[in-house]
């Protein structure tokens, strides 16, 4: 498979997909907005962001359609519907971001998931990276903004986030069953998976943002990394992580957890 790619900080990512004229598309986190709080700007930010994530997954899902075409007839309808859910998430954003008097192309834009997950040249890894990397962490920071959205009065939005947490759990759990049998039928896909993660972690500490970062809108990236979201071990459950991976999620938080309390004990 040959694919256009690109460098970044020495990097090799998969060139973006077409944006249209509107969008400034960059690549670094200093050259993003970084919200901080849900004034009327942040969430249109915040919905901004949104929207052009979910259109990545409807393009990572569809490009995967494209070039792995031998994949089992009923994997690629997983895939295939995921598209479709995708899609409807966009517009379902997008429609939030219009009623907030926002516009596409409003803030800059980045596509981390599609430039990171389709350098990959296995499905396996893709399905790996996108879905049960990338989409149990939406589902994370889902669970989290349904309360934010709430507490800042936009029921609807709220809403609409509760919805699509419900999708994001099948596509967790349709990629957790299929790398299962994919593993049991071929151990090659063992390691497959076990290399994508490996590569996934050199590129996203290279790429995360490094002393002297600073946002577009000011916010010094490095000292105010993103706030911590707890894991949300339920979905994960229904996703069909193993009582082993989610234990291991559990116990990763609660050390991070300590840390940071230590860390402000220390500094006051």
């Amino acid at each position: 498979m040959v694919a256009d790619t690109i460098s970044v900080r020495g990097v090799t990512l998969r060139a973006d997909p077409a944006r249209e004229g509107c969008f400034r598309v960059v690549h670094l986190y200093a050259e993003l907005w970084r919200t901080v709080d849900m004034s009327p700007e942040s969430q249109r930010e915040k919905l901004h962001r949104e929207y052009n994530t979910e259109v990545q997954g409807m393009e990572i899902a569809a490009q995967s359609l494209a070039e792995f075409p031998d994949a089992p007839w009923q994997l690629r309808m997983e895939i295939a519907r995921q598209c479709w859910d995708e899609s409807r998430h966009a517009r379902l954003y997008l429609e939030r971001l219009l009623a907030k008097g926002g516009f596409k192309g409003e803030f800059p834009i980045a596509n981390h998931e599609w430039t990171t997950t389709c350098v990959f040249d296995t499905l396996p890894a893709r399905l790996t990276i996108q879905n049960r990397t990338f989409e149990s962490g939406s589902m994370d920071s889902m669970h989290k903004a349904i309360q934010v959205w709430s507490d800042a009065g936009d029921t609807r939005t709220a809403e609409i986030t509760d919805a699509i947490l419900a999708d994001e759990v099948q596509h967790v759990r349709y990629a957790n069953q299929w790398l299962n049998r994919l593993g049991r039928e071929d151990p090659k896909v063992v390691l497959q998976v076990a290399a994508a993660v490996a590569q996934l972690k050199q590129m996203s500490a290279a790429l995360r943002p490094q002393a002297g970062d600073i946002s577009v809108n000011g916010v010094d990236l490095y000292s105010n990394p993103h706030a911590s979201v707890r894991a949300n071990l339920n979905d994960r459950g229904h996703a069909g992580f193993t009582a082993a991976e989610i234990g291991e999620v559990a116990n990763r938080q609660a050390a991070e957890e300590r840390s940071l309390s230590g860390s402000k004990e220390r500094a006051s």
